[in-house]
């Protein structure tokens, strides 16, 4: 495995370095070679080949997210073609998708190059919006401007007209984007294990007024009324149309279009459901912190100080 290639993706602000260093040092102990995209070269060592962003995914043996759920998710989408193995290491504030925390990384490096691991197939949303293509892991939403009124939208199912929406936003989901924007909407959290797709209104004010989970065989198709405010198109969170009046999303499910690592599958459930549970609180992150065991809480602490300059 001497010429092992790990690719690796960076959160788009954040600052990575001391998982940089982590990830460097081990890769010059062990003979791999490191690549990222050419766009992010001011922020890693030299010693890192510089990559086309479309062609990280085809250079590499194995994708590494360094960030959050965001960065998870576009290290995914970056290797829709070529799917590659994802390792996500943690930076983020919550994250249902990246599993190893950057003490982890040496360990976790070795188990990736000797495949001691398993690998956690994901489905994507394949979607024409507007006559363009894009891909969403988690969600492909329209979502209303403030004050400019509702988003209001036709569903059609295998051609077979459903009904209609009048809402602030409409989600369109996959089981692993049900913990985010659907859930926050009322949705259904759906198994991981699940093929299926979910249809999510948030406030909805007239109309289909609750989830629909369909078959991830059937084609969905939302088509804005002539009475819809101007929407915006998010794809994973990120905003791909400003302001749509009209015009229409057909959305198709597609098996193991992602492969996620999991080193430790029963621990990382377990985590999740903690997160999970946590959501449903009332409390202010300073709130849950105190009610950490004492050794926790200076644990974290300690992770949140500010590097010495």
């Amino acid at each position: 495995m001497a010429g092992y290639v790990f690719g690796l993706v960076l959160h788009p602000t954040r600052d990575v370095s001391e998982v940089l260093g982590i990830i460097e040092e081990w890769a010059a102990q062990h003979g791999k070679t490191l690549a990222v995209r050419t766009e992010d070269a001011h922020r890693v060592p030299p010693s890192v080949e510089l990559v086309p962003a479309g062609q990280l995914a085809a250079r590499s043996d194995a994708l590494i997210s360094i960030g959050g759920d965001g960065t998870m998710l576009g290290a995914l989408r970056s290797a829709i073609r070529d799917p590659k193995p994802v390792l996500g290491v943690h930076l983020g504030k919550l994250g249902f998708l990246v599993e190893v925390e950057p003490p982890e990384l040496p360990r976790a490096l070795e188990r990736l190059v000797a495949r001691d691991f398993t690998v956690e197939s994901h489905a994507c949303l394949a979607c024409d919006v507007c006559g363009d293509d894009v891909v969403a892991f988690n969600d492909i939403a329209l979502v209303r401007h403030p004050g400019a009124g509702f988003v209001t939208a036709t569903l059609a199912v295998d051609g077979q007209r459903y009904g209609y929406y009048r809402c602030d936003a409409l989600v369109v989901s996959t089981p692993t984007g049900s913990t985010a924007y659907s859930y926050a909407a009322g949705g259904p959290l759906i198994s991981p294990a699940t093929q299926a797709v979910v249809v999510t209104p948030s406030a909805p004010m007239a109309g289909i007024s609750r989830s629909v989970v369909l078959s991830p065989h059937e084609t969905i198709h939302l088509e804005l009324r002539p009475d819809s405010a101007p929407v915006a198109v998010e794809m994973d969170g990120l905003v791909i149309r400003e302001a749509a009046t009209e015009g229409a999303v057909h959305v198709r499910y597609v098996r193991d279009a992602g492969l996620v690592v999991r080193l430790d599958p029963r621990r990382y459930q377990e985590r999740n459901q903690l997160k999970l549970s946590l959501l449903d609180l009332p409390l202010l992150p300073d709130q849950l912190r105190e009610l950490l065991p004492e050794g926790m809480r200076e644990q974290l602490n300690r992770r949140e100080l500010p590097p010495p300059r």
